[in-house]
């Protein structure tokens, strides 16, 4: 695929989730309603609102469900959550989410920490799951991704070997998910890596089924990482506002991609999001307003686009 030509990419917002549930403060919810209002007037189209997990685990979160019914009156906008197991699927259901997405760890270790489950369990879980979409009608279905978690290595286990992400690639879309998403839980990746995996994943379930990937800039590679997902054919990109975020359950695994900083990258490229930057940058105050004690991060908030910088549908526009 050449980059060099306009496509559309898709940037999901996950900070609601992974880069709430990792922050030591609690976000108001009045506060995360602003903030969701606001990325969606940017023209953010996929917000993952929160995770469906026992409060008593992610106190951070445990309003994600008047969040759900909240972010459902914003026009155009999928409303995304997490789910550790198919009782947070039948609440995730329940809430009306557009978008479920399950974490099955590739590596067992970090699956147990994480969900104190096996791989055959987290499996049965999306059975579970599956089972329950499909006895909904066809317009009340929402899209079920599972999503490969560590799959470009782990803290606590190390590499995981090739055979055993694609197996479980497959085993999940066996289950009935409609597609899976590769996961940089600890920001292991590099572009070489991502291009590999991207490959056999794509090999073994085929390209329909992977199109997004979740990256960690942990260790300053985030946004080459995306673009080496760009060139595979991916086109659905999280990242989170300020780069707020990381895995509570796996050591050192900070850092999510700045969403600021991905946006302008893609616009600067002629990939269109969709996005204003300047209004997506606004957006910060609201964050920082209600989290004081948290650091955010991004250099197109410090620096500023360059003068004269024309987003993807301007160029086109000119052309």
């Amino acid at each position: 695929m050449s980059i060099s030509s306009p496509i559309d990419i898709l940037v999901s917002e996950v900070g609601p989730r992974d880069g709430l549930q990792s922050v030591q403060s609690i976000m108001p919810l009045a506060a995360k309603k602003a903030w969701i209002d606001a990325e969606a007037e940017a023209g953010v189209r996929e917000i993952e609102v929160g995770s469906f997990v026992p409060a008593k685990i992610l106190p951070q979160l445990a309003d994600t469900a008047e969040l759900v019914a909240h972010a459902r009156t914003i026009e155009g906008l999928t409303v995304a959550v997490l789910v550790p197991n198919a009782r947070g699927a039948e609440a995730a259901i329940a809430a009306g989410a557009h978008k479920i997405t399950l974490p099955l760890s590739v590596s067992e270790t970090h699956s147990l920490a994480n969900l104190r489950r096996t791989h055959e369990q987290v499996v049965d879980e999306a059975r579970s799951i599956a089972r329950m979409i499909t006895a909904l009608a066809p317009d009340q279905r929402p899209h079920f991704e599972g999503s490969l978690s560590t799959a470009f290595g782990c803290t606590l286990e190390g590499p995981i070997p090739d055979a055993q992400i694609a197996r479980l690639a497959q085993s999940l879309m066996a289950a009935g998910c409609d597609e899976v998403g590769l996961s940089d839980t600890t920001g292991y990746a590099d572009p070489s890596a991502v291009r590999r995996l991207v490959k056999l994943v794509h090999d073994a379930v085929g390209k329909d089924a992977l199109t997004g990937i979740h990256l960690h800039n942990t260790r300053g590679l985030g946004l080459a990482n995306a673009l080496a997902a760009i060139e595979c054919g991916l086109t659905t990109l999280d990242s989170s506002l300020g780069g707020l975020g990381g895995c509570p359950f796996a050591p050192g695994a900070s850092g999510n991609i700045v969403t600021e900083d991905l946006v302008f990258m893609l616009e600067a490229m002629g990939l269109r999001t969709g996005i204003d930057i300047a209004a997506l940058t606004a957006v910060r105050t609201i964050v920082r307003d209600a989290l004081p004690n948290e650091e955010m991060f991004g250099f197109i908030p410090d620096a500023g686009v360059p003068l004269g910088f024309q987003p993807a549908t301007m160029k086109e526009a000119i052309a």
